[in-house]
Parts: C-alpha cells; sequence; structure tokens
C-alpha cells in the first residue's frame, strides 16, 4: 500500500499502479496530469477540450492499467502514447469534424479580411497556419506544434511518407510566401 510518509520508488508505485492501487493512480495523476495536459493543449489548441480529454486519458488509463508492461517502455511513455492517440482519435471524429465546420468558415471569413493589409505582426502564426489547405495544416499542426515526425504521422494517419513530406514540403513553401515580402 502506498503511503506518502515513506519514500515511494517508481517501481512500487507501478507495482502498485498495475496491481490496481487507485492510490498508485492518484499519485501518477498528481505527477503527470501537467504534463500531458501540456501536450493536449499543444495539439487541441483548446484548454476546456484539454482538460476534457486529459479526462478522458485518465479514465483510459486507469482502465488499462493492467496491461501497462515496465519491459516495453517507461510508464511516461505509454500514458502519453495513450494521450496522443485519444487526443488524434477525438480530432478524427465526426464531432469535432462537424464542430470544426463552422469555424474553418469564420477563419476563411477573418483571413481574408487581414490579408489586404498582411504583416507577420498583425496576425499571429497560428491563424496563418490555419489558411492552409487541410492536408497541409494537418501535417504542419502534427509536425510543428504536436511534435510529431513525418514517419509517425504517415503511419498514425495511414497516408504514405512521400505524401506527409509534399503535404509539409508545400504548407512551408506557402507559409515563408506570407513571411517573406515579394520583391
Amino acid at each position: 500500500m502506498l503511503d506518502q510518509s515513506h519514500t515511494i520508488t517508481e517501481a512500487n508505485l507501478i507495482e502498485e499502479f498495475t496491481a490496481g492501487n487507485e492510490a498508485a493512480l492518484s499519485f501518477i495523476y498528481d505527477a503527470y496530469s501537467g504534463a500531458l495536459y501540456g501536450v493536449l493543449l499543444q495539439m487541441t489548441r483548446n484548454s476546456d477540450l484539454s482538460r476534457d480529454l486529459l479526462q478522458e486519458t485518465f479514465i483510459k488509463i486507469w482502465k488499462y492499467h493492467a496491461k501497462y508492461d515496465a519491459t516495453k517502455g517507461a510508464l511516461y511513455t505509454w500514458m502519453l502514447n495513450l494521450t496522443r492517440n485519444n487526443c488524434i482519435d477525438y480530432l478524427r471524429s465526426k464531432r469535432n469534424k462537424n464542430q470544426n465546420q463552422n469555424q474553418e468558415l469564420d477563419n476563411h471569413v477573418y483571413a481574408f479580411e487581414s490579408h489586404s493589409g498582411f504583416s507577420p505582426d498583425h496576425i499571429g502564426l497560428k491563424e496563418v497556419v490555419d489558411s492552409l489547405p487541410a492536408e497541409q495544416k494537418q501535417v504542419i499542426d502534427l509536425a510543428y506544434f504536436g511534435g510529431y515526425t513525418q514517419k509517425e504521422i504517415s503511419e498514425e494517419f495511414d497516408i504514405p511518407l512521400g505524401t506527409v513530406k509534399s503535404r509539409a514540403k508545400a504548407g512551408m513553401e506557402k507559409l515563408r510566401k506570407f513571411f517573406k515580402p515579394e520583391n
């Protein structure tokens, strides 16, 4: 049993967690929730959604606690993968796509209004990235804001690696045009 008056080793914490000790889960939540929330916030850019996804992720972490295998990797890495996959599943879901359809229209209107007197000082990088075509935006968001490698994007979304690379290149070329004045 975990007792916070004594030193808790990582091995003891993992043993208690995989055995189903709720105190171990509480300890893990206190230790790791901030870092996992930060990952979710980077991926979603929405604090309310990130908090909801963090809660859902810890439900999954608890649900699958017995499946964690320390020989395959660190506890944090396992939880990070659950967190990222949970977020990606949400972002791919129909519910999210329906919510984003209305936001995309607003973003295009905003981008059109802002473009006439464009200066990087007047608009944030996120808004500029949001103006890219959806396929390029997805790759740029995941690679540069979500910390994914091009290979991970390819595997996660079942897209050929060459396609991921060409979308990233095309997106970056469009972004360069925003920040480089034409002579």
